[in-house]
């Protein structure tokens, strides 16, 4: 991982919370503060800053993600290809390529801005909520994942008919949906009408 002013006194996050900083924010974006990882999570939810990334191969197929079963919040379920925070200080675009990398061993090509969205989604199973002004972000994957096993248990890269089939079947994120949604303008630049996005 490079070496940023931001990164140099945090290390990965390893599906825990200790220690982890995240920058709250206001309804416009706008820094206010800094919070715990986990109480920023705990009920009612504290709005904080986050990223979401979504690759995909030659073939316009996206790279999903089943987190791990060690990750204290959603583990198990389905999501898109790389979610996160930025550590305080750290942009948006560094944090996205750093997590990429971090969780699945691959650095993005084309790595391009995809808009924000914010929402609000409780986890019923693990009673943590996410209030999150997210920031999103599309790009291409040119080399095979090479998954760190305590972020991810499995990838998958599906077609937009094999991830509704998926997605009817096994459990995905709450947060998914929300942001495939948003995304979806700045995925089909990339992929292109014949991708079916």
């Amino acid at each position: 991982m490079p070496i940023t002013p931001a990164t140099a006194t945090h290390s990965s996050s390893n599906g825990t919370a200790d220690g982890i900083l995240l920058e709250l924010v206001d309804e416009n974006g706008v820094t206010i503060g800094t919070a715990e990882k986990l109480s920023a999570h705990q009920p009612p939810g504290r709005l904080h800053r986050a990223i979401s990334v979504f690759l995909f191969d030659e073939r316009g197929r996206l790279l999903l993600q089943q987190r791990a079963l060690g990750k204290y919040h959603s583990p198990g379920v389905w999501s898109n290809t790389c979610c996160g925070h930025p550590y305080p200080g750290e942009a948006p675009f560094a944090a996205a390529a750093r997590r990429t990398y971090e969780e699945l061993g691959v650095s993005p090509s084309l790595l391009a801005e995809a808009g924000t969205v914010r929402y609000n989604h409780p986890d019923p199973a693990s009673g943590l909520v996410e209030q999150e002004y997210n920031h999103l972000f599309v790009g291409l994957v040119q080399a095979a994942p090479r998954p760190d096993v305590e972020e991810v248990a499995e990838t998958a890269f599906v077609s937009p008919a094999e991830l509704a089939e998926r997605h009817g079947k096994d459990t995905f994120s709450a947060w998914f949906m929300t942001v495939l949604d948003a995304a979806r303008p700045a995925v089909r630049e990339l992929t292109g009408p014949s991708a079916g996005w």
